[in-house]
């Protein structure tokens, strides 16, 4: 994976941040909105059967509700938690990384490159948000006057990427951190609906659409000594960060590089050993009803 410090990154308002690697590679945050989606779209089209691996990040307005009333399980509360939220608020950013299983990056243009989509949706003055969550955002230098006039249709990108073949193709290996609201967006943007209320049915859905998914938050439980967020963990791999925090681009950049580096150090190089592992989010479904009885242990 390409390594490369955020101070050597210079931001270019039409076409995102760029740098340049150790190894003399431009790498650069493909920025997405309405005018050039279908260009973008078309380039991801072209590189998908090379580049499998797929890492994925959002962005989004944070946790403003919580449900109310019995559940059987920690997992059914964190679920109807995010249902909740998921169909009450709007996606802001998505990022995506694709890569090969070495962790090449395609190179468009003689450039590595990332994509990171802009929702013109969310809108400040008319939405609710957590105001924590926002100035995170705004902090990590995300312009939402640029996103609600330039930003993209969420509907129109749902269309497009229900036909793109990364999505509903099982050859396609989802990469993802503590990913339960990450998945709630994008089947909704997927479906154009509201999530179903009963969790069995989301992750029915969840395995038509992302047949092929891991989620390193979940994998660490079976890691001696690995704990925390996605950055603390990057840190003790000896991931370098590329680009801001919070930011969907560099930080789906980020769970690719640290989820290769995972399997290369904890499972021995083999992603099939975790094969146990695959299609479980952490802290829902499966692991939401090991979370209970770990709770009454």
């Amino acid at each position: 994976m390409v390594h490369q410090k955020e101070e050597e990154l210079s931001s270019l308002q039409s076409d995102g941040l760029t740098g340049r690697t150790p190894e003399g590679d431009v790498l650069r945050v493909r920025e997405v909105w309405d005018h050039n989606l279908d260009e973008e779209m078309h380039l991801i089209r072209s590189i998908i059967d090379d580049y499998q691996f797929c890492a994925m990040d959002t962005e989004f307005p944070g946790v403003v509700a919580r449900p109310v009333g019995n559940f059987r399980n920690a997992g059914e509360y964190h679920y109807q938690t995010l249902r909740l939220n998921v169909d009450m608020l709007k996606l802001i950013q998505l990022g995506l990384t694709f890569s090969d299983s070495k962790g090449n990056l395609p190179r468009i243009n003689n450039e590595l490159c990332v994509w990171q989509f802009n929702f013109k949706e969310f809108s400040l003055s008319d939405d609710m948000y957590a105001g924590d969550s926002i100035e995170l955002l705004k902090e990590s230098g995300i312009d939402f006057a640029q996103i609600e006039s330039r930003g993209i249709d969420v509907r129109r990108f749902g269309e497009q990427l229900t036909v793109s073949g990364v999505v509903l193709n099982e050859d396609v290996k989802w990469i993802t951190f503590h990913a339960g609201y990450d998945f709630g967006y994008l089947l909704k943007v997927c479906t154009a609906a509201p999530l179903p209320a009963d969790e069995a049915e989301f992750f029915h859905l969840l395995r038509l659409f992302f047949p092929t998914l891991y989620d390193i938050k979940y994998l660490m439980k079976f890691c001696n000594n690995l704990h925390g967020g996605l950055n603390k963990l990057a840190e003790t791999l000896d991931v370098e960060r590329i680009g801001p925090q919070h930011q969907a681009g560099s930080d789906s950049l980020l769970t690719c590089a640290t989820f290769l580096k995972l399997v290369d150090k904890m499972f021995s190089m083999d992603i099939n050993s975790l094969d146990a592992h695959l299609g479980v989010l952490y802290g829902l479904g499966t692991d939401g009803v090991h979370e209970l009885k770990h709770m009454d242990d």
